[in-house]
């Protein structure tokens, strides 16, 4: 979620590998159907696909935005951006809503989605990390194990799931997107997406994303991680992308092993 410090990602890195590395659930890889341009510039907090076009927000304090973005392109159409007091996080739309978290200010922001006119805040506890929707509900994550599902009228906690692998919490929930009824959550400090059963919480199955983006690309950056995950429903298209990263790819998955199908 947050720029890296060196010897904090190593730490996360090597926490989190054990579940992943030896879940009893199958890895998936992917394939690069198409690939986009992608502002190199943007940190990449939160995505979505709606009616022809990519909405995305960015953080970092004084560089947070949401935007509307050409998907072809990768032009930015138009665009908001926060307060330099506001860390901007996850979004997702609700009707003619766009709903946005912050990461530590406790506050979200309810805006116009074809003006991005601001139109009213709420408050949450703890921390604002992603956003998506499954037509009933809004979903959120915090950082922890924990999926808060959110009344979309209230914005108010109905309920939370706890998303475990092999039985075992996984911490670092990050951008999420709902798709063919499972939740994608990138894994915060890794190139893993959890595939996440909405009733029961079990990771069923991972994503791993590594080699998507050559290295040298990034030029070293640490904070250029994979995060941005967006669904487009009419055309079965699943897009990818990360922090800082200068594309954005259009993805199939492929199964690679382990257990279950």
């Amino acid at each position: 979620m947050k720029q890296l410090l060196v010897a904090v990602a190593a730490l996360a890195v090597v926490l989190l590998a054990g579940p992943i590395a030896t879940a009893a659930v199958p890895v998936w890889g992917v394939s690069v159907v198409h690939t986009y341009p992608h502002d190199r510039d943007a940190f990449t907090e939160g995505l979505f696909y709606l009616d022809g076009f990519l909405y995305e927000s960015t953080g970092l304090n004084g560089q947070s935005s949401v935007r509307k973005v050409d998907l072809a392109t990768g032009r930015v159409l138009q665009s908001r951006s926060l307060g330099p007091q506001y860390f901007g996080e996850g979004i997702v739309p609700w009707k003619d809503h766009l709903i946005q978290l912050t990461w530590q200010n406790h506050v979200g922001f309810v805006d116009d989605l074809a003006s991005f006119r601001q139109l009213r805040q709420f408050s949450y506890t703890g921390e604002g990390w992603a956003l998506t929707q499954n037509s009933r509900q809004l979903i959120m994550s915090d950082g922890t194990p924990q999926l808060r599902f959110l009344d979309p009228a209230t914005l108010k906690e109905v309920r939370r799931l706890t998303v475990t692998a092999d039985g075992q919490p996984v911490k670092n929930l990050n951008e999420l997107e709902w798709v063919k009824g499972e939740i994608l959550a990138n894994i915060w400090l890794t190139n893993f997406i959890a595939r996440i059963d909405p009733a029961t919480g079990k990771v069923t199955g991972w994503i791993d994303l590594t080699g998507l983006m050559n290295p040298a690309e990034l030029g070293g950056d640490p904070d250029a991680i994979p995060n941005g995950i967006a669904y487009d429903a009419a055309r079965d298209r699943l897009f990818v992308t990360g922090k800082r990263w200068p594309k954005l790819f259009e993805i199939k998955l492929v199964k690679r092993g382990g257990a279950g199908g």
